[in-house]
């Protein structure tokens, strides 16, 4: 008989919310929150996509595509990557409306250069789609957290490679991959919670720096991140899926603590994720850029330090 898998933990302890907490929320039982008021209005948008410059980027830059959700096309040194691929709905085994997709993806699967590296930050639906696997096939490396391997290897992928907290690898183009802690948890089934872990991913060449926050609540990890690292051209830092907060803020960052987690890492420029995508908890999908702005403005921040993007839209760094 096998030994039993092992469960992962978070590097700071927050407090436990399981099944009958969200049941209480799905049910109404628990205290309502209201949006905040006097938010500039805001939109859902989509661009075209820049087909000639997602099929020739400089090499020399740092070139990003957010697609949807927590799924960005990273392109650097002649490298193709993608962080936590989604192009449809979510397909958990019971269907689910918060996991129905409302708005397309920026760029649509076949519109995709060849993808040379895939990363995934944690298990949900919501970042590991089994369908979005299947497309991508046995080319790409998958850059997984400890324990997904035997997922991935269970539907014939086997260009994987796990990473604990802290490790690090080198990749082609003199770049090298570092995981990195992230405060969060993982579960598809009832019955598998925190079975795999959860984390970031650090890429670095020789003249930049780039984050992948994954998905995550606060703590005071990000601020060791920074130190680390000694900051970052870019970082990908998730602003939605954060009300009720009673129930979100152990695993999901609100706007303001993405902020704090932009300063903490020292990153020049970040972009938002996570969010306008799946209609995953209680705020409006529009909801989290304009709460951001207003971070930002508290902050003395500009808003072109930490932008959102547009669906599909391409930006240089």
């Amino acid at each position: 008989m096998s030994a039993p898998r092992k469960r992962y933990r978070n590097s700071h302890l927050h407090p436990a919310h399981g099944f009958l907490d969200v049941l209480r929320w799905q049910l109404g039982l628990a205290p309502h929150e209201i949006s905040p008021r006097d938010l500039p209005p805001s939109h859902l948008s989509t661009r075209a996509p820049q087909k000639a410059i997602l099929a020739n980027p400089d090499p020399k830059i740092v070139q990003l595509t957010w697609i949807g959700h927590s799924t960005f096309l990273l392109q650097h040194r002649g490298i193709n990557i993608l962080t936590d691929p989604i192009f449809g709905n979510c397909g958990p085994p019971i269907p689910s409306s918060r996991l129905r997709r409302r708005v397309p993806p920026g760029l649509s699967f076949p519109s995709l250069p060849p993808i040379q590296e895939v990363l995934i930050s944690h298990c949900h639906y919501d970042h590991l789609d089994e369908s979005a696997i299947k497309l991508l096939g046995d080319g790409p490396n998958y850059w997984l957290p400890s324990g997904l391997t035997r997922w991935f290897e269970r539907r014939g992928r086997h260009r994987c490679r796990e990473l604990e907290w802290w490790q690090s690898a080198p990749l082609s183009a003199g770049m090298e991959i570092h995981c990195v802690p992230a405060q969060h948890f993982a579960a598809r089934t009832p019955f598998d919670r925190d079975r795999t872990h959860w984390c970031g991913w650090v890429l670095r060449s020789s003249d930049r720096q780039i984050y992948f926050a994954g998905d995550t609540g606060y703590c005071p990890v990000f601020r060791e991140i920074g130190a680390r690292f000694g900051g970052f051209d870019l970082a990908m830092i998730p602003i939605g899926a954060y009300r009720p907060r009673w129930l979100m803020r152990p695993m999901h960052v609100d706007p303001p603590e993405a902020v704090q987690i932009h300063l903490d890492v020292r990153a020049r420029q970040s972009v938002a994720c996570h969010w306008g995508t799946f209609a995953l908890t209680d705020e409006p999908l529009d909801e989290p850029p304009r709460v951001l702005q207003q971070a930002l403005r508290e902050r003395s921040l500009s808003s072109t330090e930490f932008r959102t993007l547009n669906f599909g839209e391409t930006i240089a760094v």
